[in-house]
């Protein structure tokens, strides 16, 4: 995303037959995207590329359905139509009337989306914009309970119950998630959409976001390749970024340093809290994991790439560290940057994984 563009804007629609975990759940996610990863890698944060705010009917506290209070910064009077307008799930009964609940909402999603806006639903808040009639002769998708629902009350609207992300309309501007914690879905899709896919793939990391459960392994080893102080240590970590697949890097290392190699791996510890060779291993796994993501390379060439001669040790080294065989990791992550990148026909326009995770390690080392 270019410096001098500014950040994606996002309206979250609040009311009260809501839950707080979306609503507060979607706009952690948004100001995560770019500002979080420069943490993890050098301590820094980076820019913040989304700009999330809060809106209801009027600015101020609202308590929603589970008894949590929200603040919304402002009213619909006084929002600029922003870039995208997420509406959270409505937690009222799949039979219950909505004209009259939610007259204003209804209104504003239809102006924000005439003007331009993307209208993201999550879970059953798409009864909103099918309500506004904006899903005429579309597919579209909710959570399960509402689907019956929905294909009584608007009989143009093609419901999908079977697919967890639609995207419709004119310009693809009418985003659903069907049910349940698929709003983390909808919040990395709109992320890969508006910013780019490595963003969504950074704020997934960050935040353990996946389709099973796996603990936090595929994640961790990144946090501790970070940029440090000592200007020495500093020079072989960027020599290394760029360097780490050949042979006997730890003694080109210390020969870069100038120092005794005991001294050299010594201050090498001491800076980065790893041994070399151990650092050398992760800058190496965290190349492995992106060529996993991006492509169908064999796993053998991926070894031999990232500087290992013998593809036996190099599956049980990323085992150890990723908690995962590199066959596993593909089928988990890669699935997940495929469904960022196009998802559902819709291909993410002009957007594609430019830098790498080992790109934010050399980044980091420079």
């Amino acid at each position: 995303m270019s410096a001098s563009r500014p950040p994606v804007s996002v309206a979250i629609l609040a009311f009260e037959q809501t839950s707080a975990s979306v609503v507060h759940g979607m706009y952690d996610l948004f100001m995560s995207a770019g500002r979080d990863w420069g943490v993890i890698v050098d301590g820094r944060p980076g820019p913040c590329l989304m700009r999330p705010r809060i809106v209801a009917r009027r600015r101020g506290a609202l308590t929603v359905s589970n008894g949590i209070v929200i603040h919304a910064h402002a009213g619909f009077d006084k929002t600029a139509v922003p870039d995208i307008v997420c509406v959270p799930e409505v937690t009222i009964a799949p039979g219950e009337p909505l004209t009259e609940l939610f007259d204003p909402e209804i209104a504003w999603i239809r102006q924000c989306h005439a003007a331009g806006a993307i209208i993201a639903n999550a879970c059953s808040g798409v009864m909103l914009p099918a309500q506004a009639g904006l899903l005429d002769g579309l597919e579209a998708t909710t959570h399960w309970a509402y689907c019956d629902v929905l294909r009584e009350r608007h009989p143009k609207v093609r419901v999908q119950p079977q697919r967890a992300l639609v995207v419709s309309g004119d310009a693809h501007r009418l985003v659903m998630a069907g049910g349940g914690t698929s709003w983390l879905d909808l919040a990395l899709y709109l992320i890969a959409r508006s910013i780019d896919v490595e963003s969504a793939m950074q704020v997934a990391r960050i935040n353990l976001i996946d389709w099973h459960a796996i603990g936090q392994q595929p994640f961790a080893r990144l946090a501790r390749s970070r940029q440090v102080e000592d200007a020495v240590i500093a020079r072989c970590q960027a020599w290394i970024a760029e360097h780490y697949a050949e042979h006997s890097p730890v003694a080109a290392m210390a020969g870069l340093s100038g120092l005794p190699e005991r001294s050299f791996k010594r201050r090498f510890r001491e800076a980065t809290g790893m041994a070399p060779l151990e650092y050398v291993h992760t800058l190496r796994i965290e190349e492995a994991k992106h060529m996993l993501e991006t492509g169908d390379t064999p796993i053998d060439e991926i070894a031999a790439e990232v500087g290992y001669e013998d593809p036996r040790f190099f599956s049980r080294l990323f085992r150890r560290q990723v908690h995962l065989s590199p066959a596993q990791y593909r089928k988990r992550f890669g699935a997940v940057r495929r469904m960022l990148a196009t998802h559902g026909g819709y291909a993410v326009p002009g957007k594609s994984p430019s830098s790498s995770s080992m790109t934010a390690s050399r980044n980091a080392g420079t």
